[in-house]
This record gives structure tokens, C-alpha cells and sequence, in this order.
């Protein structure tokens, strides 16, 4: 006998996924967000500009061995500015799906005690990460800049690049946080895919490099089946010149790049669904 037929009222249900109310979830998770930034540079003299210091200097150093030791410089135009946004991109990434691995964990006494949307918590530190990087770019176009790039029209491709790097972060995060609360090995298991991803990705290396003289000429072609890889070529050839090959140049036609996109959706759509089936035992799990 149902708990209504015996005159009980509608069984109660836990906490779920998305709350009843797209604007409370949205203002809880830029909330949660806007006091995390805040918090990181109370304390701090240089505040903010610790968000740069990081990205820099890696910049400083592999530039320096990129280019005084390995002779890149010369492969790519503006190349030190694309190894700067590959970086910057990169730091998105990492920052964002590293802390929302734990970020449920982190933020247990508020799972345990209020009834709220979860998907708040991971989507805060998401969140989080965007005001990074969103100031690192910042950085990126005055050092452009100052290198002698110039405005272009194609820049008006960075929201789309940086909102389809935001979705695929997103969906990694929603997948992460939620095994990562019952499997406590997926947090030094995801630090060896970001080391992975950061090798395999056109980072410290020009895509045009590898298709040119890798010996596997399919190498260029299976590195653009990476999310992080193609957005990050597109962004090359969109802010900094047009110079750099676009992505569908690299992946060898444009449509190729249906399976990154459809990878990105693919793990937005595990991802969330994961974390709503999971919602509401969270707390339990915990």
C-alpha cells in the first residue's frame, strides 16, 4: 500500500538535481562562486593578481625552452602569445574540473543540512574558474597587442569558444563530483588525464608542427578529436591571427568536428544525468 493510499500525503522526496526553481539555482550557484573568488585574495596583498602569477609563470619557462632550445618560435606567428592562451585555456580546465572533483565533498556540512539544488555546488566552482580565466584573457589580448597583433573581426568567435569550453568543463564536472564521492580514486586518476591532456594537447607545441612533420600523418587527426584541442586551435586562429590553421583545417574537414561537439554534449548529457540520479542519496553517501 502507497503511503497516499493510506492517507499519508505524497511521499517526500530528497534533494534533487536542478531544485524547483532555474532562478534560485542560478543565484545560489553565483553566490557560492562570487564569495569563493572573493575569499582566495582576502587575505592575499596582490589579490587578484595571484590568478595570473601561475599561468605566467609556466609561460616564462616553457617559452624560454621552446624557443631558445627547441627553436619553435619560428614555426608559428605570434608564438608566444599562442602559447600563452593555450595556457590560460588549459589552467580553465584544470582549475575548473580539479576543484569540482571534491567540490561536493568540500562543501558536506551545507549537502547534509540544506535542501537545496545540488548541482549548485560543482556549477559554483565552474563558475569560479571562469572569473579566472576570464581576467587571464584579458591579459592574453594586451599581450597580443603589444606584440603587434590586430583587432580582428574574428574575435567575436571567443564567446562561442570559451561558452563550448565552459559546457564541456561543466559536464566533467557534474561526472566528477559525483564519483568522486564514492570513489575517492577518481581525484588522483583525473590528475594523470590532465597531465595527459596537457602533452597531447597543441599547447607548448604548434598543430602545424605536427602536421607537417609527424611522421604518423594521422597524429594531427586524432588530437582534434579532443574537445580542449580543437576549441583551442579555433581560438588560435580566431584571436590571435589567421595564420594559425582553424580547427577544421587541423581535423582535416569540418566535419570532423561533429564528434569533439559531439563528445561535449555526449558528456553533458552522462554527466548531469549521473549527478540527478545521485542527488539526492548524496548526503548519505557522504
Amino acid at each position: 500500500m502507497s503511503a497516499a493510499a493510506a492517507g499519508m500525503g505524497r511521499p517526500i522526496s530528497g534533494p534533487t538535481a536542478l531544485g524547483d526553481s532555474p532562478r534560485r539555482l542560478w543565484l545560489l550557484t553565483w553566490t557560492m562562486a562570487v564569495t569563493e573568488f572573493r575569499l582566495t585574495f582576502m587575505d592575499s596583498f596582490l589579490g587578484y593578481l595571484w590568478t595570473l602569477m601561475k599561468p605566467l609563470a609556466l609561460f616564462g619557462v616553457l617559452f624560454v625552452v621552446f624557443t631558445e632550445f627547441l627553436s619553435f618560435n619560428g614555426d608559428v606567428k605570434f608564438y608566444a602569445v599562442s602559447l600563452l592562451l593555450g595556457i590560460v585555456l588549459y589552467g580553465f580546465v584544470r582549475e575548473g574540473t580539479a576543484m569540482s572533483v571534491r567540490s561536493l565533498v568540500m562543501r558536506e556540512n551545507l549537502v547534509r543540512k540544506v535542501d537545496f539544488p545540488r548541482l549548485a555546488v560543482p556549477m559554483s566552482f565552474v563558475l569560479t574558474a571562469l572569473f579566472n580565466l576570464l581576467l587571464s584573457l584579458v591579459v592574453v589580448v594586451i599581450f597580443l597587442l603589444i606584440a603587434g597583433g590586430s583587432v580582428l573581426a574574428s574575435w567575436l568567435e571567443m564567446p562561442v569558444l570559451v561558452a563550448l569550453l565552459v559546457a564541456f568543463v561543466t559536464g566533467l564536472s557534474f561526472l566528477l563530483s559525483t564519483m568522486y564521492v564514492r570513489f575517492r580514486d577518481i581525484e588522483p586518476i583525473w590528475d594523470v588525464v590532465l597531465q595527459v591532456m596537457f602533452y597531447i594537447s597543441p599547447i607548448f607545441y604548434p598543430i602545424e608542427l605536427v602536421v607537417v612533420k609527424a611522421g604518423a600523418k594521422w597524429a594531427h587527426l586524432l588530437i582534434m578529436l579532443n574537445p580542449f584541442a580543437a576549441i583551442l586551435q579555433q581560438a588560435r586562429h580566431a584571436l590571435i591571427d589567421p595564420s594559425h590553421m582553424s580547427a577544421a583545417e587541423a581535423a582535416g574537414g569540418t566535419w570532423r568536428l561533429l564528434v569533439p561537439l559531439g563528445i561535449i554534449v555526449a558528456v553533458n548529457v552522462v554527466g548531469y544525468r549521473v549527478f540527478a540520479r545521485n542527488a539526492p542519496r548524496i548526503a548519505e553517501d557522504l
